[in-house]
């Protein structure tokens, strides 16, 4: 188990493409993890603009958007979680986008 652990601790990511239904990150290792955008709601309900603008974060252990508030780890993509914000928590934040918008 400590050798997947130190996999996941060691993949980092270095370019990340986004379509209007999955998530592709790939990684310095020659690996490429596609997950499905609905598993990121925050993604899900960006725009297009939103969602290209994104940066690596702990030198490729994590993605960050800032327009969305939205971070997401290698880590957790590589062992398949999803995001884990709670329901009330994403109400929120839609009301604060659309009061905005």
């Amino acid at each position: 188990m400590s050798t997947l652990l130190t996999e996941l601790r060691e993949a980092t990511a270095h370019n990340v493409s986004l379509s209007d239904d999955v998530l592709t990150v790939d990684l310095t290792d020659g690996r490429t993890i596609t997950v499905p955008l609905s598993w990121f709601p925050r993604l899900t309900h960006g725009t297009p603009a939103e969602r290209e603008n994104w940066r690596l974060i702990g030198s490729g252990e994590g993605i960050h958007w800032p327009d969305l508030d939205e971070d997401i780890s290698v880590e957790s993509l590589l062992a398949g979680r999803r995001s884990g914000e709670a329901q009330e928590s994403l109400r929120r934040w839609l009301q604060a986008r659309k009061a905005a918008g």
